[in-house]
């Protein structure tokens, strides 16, 4: 049986995906994609915040998600239309919700006025649209848990449909565990079953366990009574059709000696199977076995981590037959991680022992390896796998800043994405949510233009903001466009002069001076508001970057634009990659960074003022870079064509080509951070291990070429932006 506490992580597990789910329905609602399907998503996600939250006494968050939940139900019966200006009252109450639910985990005391504005907001929305309902017992809302005393409720006091009903039917209906997981609501039922006519119901609680034995994933509560109707039989039947395998089910006309329905009808009484493993039936009365209670636990957080999906309909129809699913903390997961990167490296260095041995025993030996090597590599891909996440998680909160931040400021601002599902390492996915925000902020309050003045330069009233995400030489690279004034290099100039950031007479290039929004204090605001103006933002971003061994950088085109580039680590610790030799020297390039690799003759090679050589190839001019020289080594290769060039990708559609000494092979790496040891070195990805046990570095692609454009200047680059065009 898990303990209390850890049914609370879970708990509060399963709050942080809810609020995620809630967010982003209520964004695709605002903006006219979401339905009722949506609708009933993130009713059922503030539902589930709620519920759990009355069971383990968070008297405060209850109460807050009942207003929430009612403004939500009124939406969903249609009392309450999803209109834009509805919405933007729920999007902050979700932020309170969000409070809550945080101060609620760290155990603080919940101020009483705490999100008292919002819920106003809720208020006024239901006695405005005369949706109220039961908002006015909002006050009392954990009475509904008050105690934990589950006592009998009668369901008398829903809305009736037609007067003089033609007939009555006896319902039973007691829900499976199999019902929840497969992200189905029992209430939803029962309201439905109200439309339909009076419906007198009572909740069935003797099988309710005592508090310390309740699983949250298994539904207790059953419902028995009648419905007065004029409706056919078949509208009733259609309200269970897609649950009607999940739950005991009983509907019978009063008045008739049989037992059995008098409709042809695909509804039955369902009787008790066989449940699949870890996913025991309900038992018809009394508390959980053991075996049972057990099994339960083990499915926790099933059933939540799906009430955020489509409806019922939806859900039922395309859940996997047998589908479970487990919460498995991220610090076993980075145990697993780490076994394998020592495996990989025992792999790499039994492949070494392997190589020495004579051929005629080397050569069984070498097919067991290699078989080794592929199932390492799946062992390799299924666990980075599991920590994968898309970077959405963070780009769902960006359409929501970027309207508010708008309407702030009196612009017009629309915001594009692409590359939502681009995947990285969760740890990464946590770091990027402030970084970005303060982008976009400033990307508003001083790139964007207010609508006048961009129709007065024959620029659009609305500005565009592009947020995307790609994978591009071993990192994932994010971009934040917008097509605003650019930076103002005269007044950022001035601004650093006047506040003594650098000399008054410092000559600058403009990179330089656009570097310098990046110095601790700076800002060209010229007053503070809640937006901007305390030179607080650039610095915190491209700190928190350099601390997960990422880089930012910018460019500014001025009246065009600007583009802040973030190249942020994958943080896989196990990465294919080229062994290669320089000298004595041995390094390791990631494969993802290559194109291609070729040995050219000496007369395909040409030198060109400016640059340390271009390469002919297919027609077109790549510039090289010497490795030897860049890392200032010495080179074994006595002639140009005895080099090995390697075409790779330095962003932006550019190419270049490194030439280096010897091809050692291709292998799996496992990759050792340096820079807690020695900071960071510009050029220097990382650290591995190879077979020998020698330790090589890992070549960081995107920065040598940034290091030999800054050695070779400005002609260098604008060479390379030629080739790259062909």
């Amino acid at each position: 049986m898990a303990s209390l506490e850890q049914l609370k992580l879970t708990f509060f597990d399963e709050c942080s995906e809810a609020l995620q789910q809630i967010e982003a329905g209520l964004t695709d609602i605002r903006e006219g994609a979401g339905g009722e399907d949506t609708i009933n998503a993130v009713f059922r996600s503030v539902h589930s915040v709620k519920g759990g939250a009355g069971i383990f006494g968070f008297d405060g968050l209850v109460s807050f998600a009942h207003v929430f939940e009612t403004v939500l139900d009124a939406m969903r019966s249609g009392k309450l239309a999803a209109t834009p200006d509805v919405v933007d009252v729920l999007l902050p109450a979700n932020d309170v919700l969000t409070d809550l639910v945080g101060m609620s985990r760290s155990g603080e005391a919940i101020p009483p006025d705490l999100g008292s504005e919002s819920r106003a907001a809720l208020e006024h929305l239901l006695h405005g649209s005369g949706a109220e309902g039961d908002a006015g017992d909002a006050a009392a809302a954990p009475a509904d848990f008050e105690g934990l005393d589950f006592m009998p409720v009668r369901i008398d006091d829903f809305d009736n449909g037609d007067d003089g009903a033609e007939a009555s039917y006896r319902i039973v209906f007691r829900p499976k565990p199999e019902l929840l997981q497969k992200a189905n609501e029992p209430l939803y039922i029962v309201r439905e079953l109200r439309k339909l006519g009076e419906l007198d119901l009572v909740a069935e609680c003797d099988r309710l366990p005592p508090l310390a034995e309740l699983e949250h994933d298994r539904p207790y509560i059953g419902w028995t009574g009648t419905l007065k109707t004029s409706a056919k039989r078949e509208q009733i039947d259609e309200v269970f059709e897609f649950v009607v395998d999940d739950c005991e089910l009983t509907i019978e006309k009063l008045g008739t000696t049989s037992d059995a329905p008098t409709d042809p009808s695909p509804v039955k009484e369902i009787a008790e199977t066989a449940a699949p493993p870890l996913q025991p039936a309900m038992p018809a009365a009394g508390h959980p076995t053991e075996a049972e209670a057990r099994n339960g636990a083990a499915n926790a957080g099933a059933a939540r981590a799906a009430a955020a999906a489509p409806p019922r309909a939806t859900a039922a129809k395309a859940a996997p037959v047998g589908a479970t699913t487990t919460r498995v903390e991220l610090e076993k997961i980075d145990r697993v991680v780490n076994m394998v990167g020592e495996l990989v490296i025992a792999q790499a260095m039994l492949g070494q022992v392997v190589h020495t041995l004579p051929e005629d025993v080397s050569g069984r030996l070498t097919q067991v390896l290699d078989e080794v090597v592929h199932h390492t590599r799946e062992l390799k891909d299924s666990v980075m796998s599991m920590r994968a996440q898309a970077v959405n998680a963070v780009f769902q909160r960006m359409p929501r800043l970027v309207r508010e931040l708008a309407t702030k400021t009196a612009k017009k601002v629309r915001l594009e994405m692409a590359g939502e599902n681009t995947e990285v390492d969760r740890s990464i996915i946590e770091r990027l949510g402030d970084p970005l925000t303060h982008i976009i902020r400033n990307s508003i309050d001083h790139g964007i233009e207010a609508p006048a003045d961009r129709a007065a330069i024959g620029k659009p009233e609305e500005g565009t903001i592009r947020l995307s995400a790609e994978h591009r030489g071993g990192r994932i690279v994010i971009e934040i466009k917008d097509d605003g004034a650019g930076i103002n290099s005269e007044r950022v100039l001035k601004k650093a002069k006047d506040r003594g950031l650098v000399n008054a007479d410092a000559t600058l290039s403009d990179d330089e001076i656009n570097n310098l929004i990046f110095l601790p204090g700076f800002s060209t605001a010229e007053k503070v508001s809640d937006i901007s103006g305390r030179g607080v933002g650039m610095d915190v971003v491209r700190r928190n970057i350099q601390d997960v061994g990422g880089r930012i950088s910018l460019k500014s085109d001025r009246g065009r634009g600007m583009t802040i580039q973030l190249a942020l680590p994958l943080t896989l610790a196990v990465m294919d990659g080229m062994v290669i030799r320089v000298g004595v020297e041995t390094y390791v390039m990631p494969m993802s960074a290559i194109v291609e690799c070729l040995r050219p003759p000496a007369s395909d090679i040409h030198n060109l003022i400016g640059t340390p050589g271009m390469l002919k190839l297919r027609g077109n001019l790549v510039p090289l870079v010497q490795l030897c020289e860049l890392l200032d080594i010495s080179s074994t290769a006595t002639a140009s064509d005895e080099r090995v060039v390697i075409i790779t990708d330095a962003g932006e559609g550019a190419r270049f080509g490194i030439l280096v000494d010897e091809l050692c092979g291709h292998q799996q790496v496992v990759v050792k951070s340096i820079e807690e040891s020695y900071g960071s070195v510009p050029g220097i990805a990382g650290a591995t291990i190879l077979g020998n046990g020698r330790v090589a570095f890992i070549l960081d692609v995107e920065k040598l070429s940034d290091i030999a454009s800054s050695r070779n200047g400005q002609a260098e680059l604008a060479v390379t932006r030629i080739a790259s065009r062909g």
